[in-house]
């Protein structure tokens, strides 16, 4: 089974993380409805639920089972770093699930 996910920081292609992502499929850029902000946590981006939201730039991957719960490590979901929600996205993916963290 496989999962849309966008990503919008180092997971991008060229991004200091992609070699966590890079063996998935690249599905397509995108951005994500105007609701989020992204803030500096130090050497990467959060995106954050906000009411004064943006769009924000980012690409969707398709991700294996293997994949998913790498990033899942590299996010530190259990750790509580980052969750992996769905992320409501513009254009031909506004109908789509599409997770991110």
């Amino acid at each position: 089974m496989r999962t849309l996910v966008f990503v919008y920081g180092t997971l991008k292609r060229g991004g200091s993380n992609h070699g966590w992502i890079e063996k998935q499929q690249f599905v397509a850029e995108a951005r994500t409805a105007p609701l989020f902000r992204l803030y500096d946590l130090g050497g990467y981006p959060g995106m954050v639920r906000a009411e004064d939201g943006i769009s924000i730039q980012g690409e969707v991957w398709s991700v294996d089972e293997a994949g998913l719960i790498k990033l899942d490590v590299l996010e530190d979901t259990d750790g509580g770093e980052y969750e992996r929600v769905v992320v409501p996205l513009e254009g031909e993916w506004a109908e789509r699930t599409v997770e991110g963290y």
